[in-house]
């Protein structure tokens, strides 16, 4: 049989150029030479020995050695060997040492070559597979250039040069047809370790790969001059970007359509045709919102910080601009913004205005028992709920046009007296409920909430500690406290437990 054994150098030389090809270490390829050889020493010598092999990394001489190691008791012979045995091998030996036996160079037939090339096969692709992930596991926001190697059901398999990457059907443009040998540009979203190999994946459809074509078409956002503060897509249809200038002689929206639109129209390029409105960004939440609903004109906005939404009043005309096909325009403002957009025409809100002065003005004739002209006053003057006529300085009041220090401390009396007769009304509703005197006594309930505990059935400390903070606000509806006090209630409610097993701990330490 012919020998296919390896002239020395001629291994080196060999493990020199797979390592160049693969763009790996061709110390990596050794290793993998090294487990090929053992692997066919173990098939001539026996799979229970422990053979081992070694290339000189100067010289390409190949050592092969059967390994054994000195234990007490020998538990495998064929890999162990005992302490008394060693000794006379090795008058210095311990227990634990290796000892090895030259093993003559074994000439590598046909089949022990072909196991041979496949397990060098497999350890270089774990190796290039390694290479890989260390190189593009820090690549993730990186826009990369690739040629489309496969299309599988609108699946795209992309080869960056040295990786494959996979770009889905959902993460390209819609009606954007790639073919075999395509170049294309995308953005490198994640990249995973898998069993099969480290996968890369691409977007052409994320919201920063945008933002990075941005910063590669204007100098002033790579130098940092310009900032995009936040992005939002629709991709292939419409898409908004927010920018911040750092230096207030250079104009961010400007610096972004640059010459002719010249700098903006290479980005819409890109994506197919995206329509792209650049928008000014502003620390106010008015003023960004206002912007970024641009095109359509606002006439007044109202902020509700504590729910994060705003209100937008628009001229009848501009409703149908503001909220876009589809809503497209204000689901996007919304995303820019992170705000959430209510948009309402001049006549709603007029109408609902109305309503509300309507709604306040009747509340403060039942519950104070006065005319139109002075609940319409109150209304006009922005109280809105009885408690801030009944705790108000009573120099807010007299400040109101026609109200004299005598008529003010009497709306102060029957607004006290009405709250006071609201407190005792929950309170017989509490009582009749079966809710228990320790909820009342909590810090942050009142006889209001108490009363609404016990329509649900909530009727002592356990019932109430059973609870969370979200579902506490949830049942408690237009009563609920804030998060924090929600949360402070139930924990108090929960407090006795705590001590129950306090008590019970210091019981049985007693014992």
């Amino acid at each position: 049989m012919e020998s296919t054994t390896l002239h020395r150098t001629e291994l080196l030389q060999v493990a020199d150029a797979v390592a160049r090809e693969k763009g790996i270490e061709a110390d990596e390829v050794l290793q993998a030479m090294e487990q090929a050889i053992q692997k066919a020493g173990r098939a001539k010598y026996g799979q229970e020995h422990d053979i081992r092999a070694e290339i000189d990394r100067k010289s390409g001489e190949v050592k092969l050695r059967r390994c054994h190691t000195v234990a007490d008791p020998v538990e495998n012979e064929f890999t162990e060997i005992d302490l008394e045995e060693a000794r006379a091998r090795e008058p210095e030996a311990q227990l634990g040492d290796v000892l090895s036996e030259e093993l003559p160079p074994i000439d590598m037939g046909r089949i022990a070559a072909q196991t041979a090339k496949q397990v060098i096969v497999q350890r270089v692709r774990d190796a290039e597979r390694a290479r890989q992930y260390e190189e593009y596991k820090n690549r993730v926001g990186e826009i990369v250039h690739g040629i489309v190697k496969r299309n599988e059901f609108g699946n795209v398999t992309v080869d960056l040069g040295r990786a494959e990457s996979m770009l889905r059907r959902d993460e390209t443009l819609p009606r954007e047809s790639l073919r075999n040998g395509d170049r294309v540009r995308a953005y490198i979203y994640d990249v995973r370790e898998e069993q099969r190999g480290p996968q890369i994946f691409l977007s052409r459809t994320h919201p920063q790969f945008m933002a990075k074509l941005f910063t590669q078409e204007v100098p002033e956002i790579y130098d940092g001059i310009i900032e995009i503060k936040s992005v939002a897509r629709d991709p292939g249809s419409r898409a908004k970007i927010a920018v911040i200038s750092h230096d207030t002689s250079i104009d961010p929206v400007g610096a972004c359509v640059g010459m002719r639109g010249s700098r903006v129209q290479a980005v819409v390029g890109e994506l197919q045709g995206e329509k792209i409105d650049i928008i000014p960004w502003s620390p106010d939440p008015a003023t960004f919102v206002v912007n970024a609903l641009a095109p359509a004109e606002v006439s007044k906005v109202v902020l509700d910080e504590e729910q994060g939404r705003i209100e937008v009043v628009v001229p009848d005309d501009q409703l149908s601009l503001a909220i876009g096909r589809r809503g497209q325009n204000v689901r996007l403002a919304t995303q820019l913004t992170g705000w959430d957009i209510d948009i309402m025409t001049e006549e709603e809100e007029s109408q609902r205005r109305q309503e509300e002065f309507h709604q306040r003005s009747q509340g403060f004739i039942d519950a104070l028992d006065v005319d139109e002209v002075i609940a319409h006053l109150l209304v006009a003057e922005g109280f809105t709920s009885v408690d801030q006529v009944a705790y108000v300085p009573i120099e807010e009041l007299t400040e109101i046009e026609g109200f004299d220090e005598e008529v003010a401390e009497e709306l102060r009396q029957r607004a006290q007296t009405a709250l006071n007769e609201q407190e005792r009304s929950y309170e017989e509703a509490r009582k009749a409920a079966g809710v228990s005197d320790d909820i009342v006594n909590i810090e942050g309930m009142t006889p209001a909430m108490a009363a609404r505990l016990g329509e649900a059935e909530i009727r002592t400390l356990d019932d109430l500690g059973d609870l969370a903070g979200d579902e506490l606000i949830e049942l408690l509806g237009d009563l609920a406290p804030d998060e924090e006090t929600a949360n402070a209630i139930i924990m108090a409610a929960r407090a006795h437990w705590f001590e129950d097993e306090a008590g019970t701990e210091e019981t049985v330490k007693e014992e």
